[in-house]
């Protein structure tokens, strides 16, 4: 039924319906999905945001590309906190990435601070210390704008965040450092 439906629209209607589709969360009283419905659900999600940008692209509705990008991010984040490898993360730090090409601090400053909070699980699967020290960049980017009066839900867990990542660089530096 859902093809049928993106069928009969055209153009940026498509897409949008695609991206709504994909970003919609479960409605209040639908019994809760097993984790391999969730997965499929994520992979029907990733796949709508990526035919969503073949016709929103950068050139035509450059913020529309933007923040399907980075619901893009989030999806394959999502799927890759599930799985063992980093392929899934390493697309999500990609498509977050390119979003930041036109969510731009000048342009829409709290979709920018959004996009940078992000970054840490990449780091956390790795041995060293350079993907978090990213994340900890990115989040006192991110706090530039997440102030407690401009986004009072965001501040919080952007702040539990660097909190999170500093101790976390903290704990392998510890590490390294008795191992020698």
């Amino acid at each position: 039924m859902r093809r049928a439906f993106l069928s009969l629209l055209g153009g940026r209607r498509a897409a949008f319906a695609k991206n709504s589709l994909a970003n919609r969360p479960a409605a209040p009283g639908i019994r809760v999905a097993d984790a391999g419905e969730r997965r499929s659900r994520l992979e029907e999600a990733v796949a709508a945001y990526r035919a969503a940008l073949q016709e929103w692209t950068r050139e035509r509705v450059p913020l529309d590309w933007a923040a399907t990008q980075n619901n893009l991010g989030t999806a394959l984040l999502t799927l890759g906190e599930r799985e063992a490898g980093t392929g899934r993360l390493e697309e999500a730090v990609a498509a977050n990435r390119a979003a930041l090409q036109e969510r731009t601090r000048e342009r829409v400053p709290l979709d920018w601070a959004m996009t940078h909070n992000a970054l840490r699980v990449l780091g956390e699967r790795e041995s060293g210390t350079g993907r978090l020290e990213e994340a900890v960049a990115a989040y006192r980017a991110a706090l530039q704008e997440f102030t407690p009066q401009t986004a009072p839900y965001w501040h919080p867990i952007a702040q539990q965040n660097l909190a999170g990542t500093l101790a976390e660089i903290e704990r392998r530096r510890g590490k390294a450092t008795s191992k020698r």
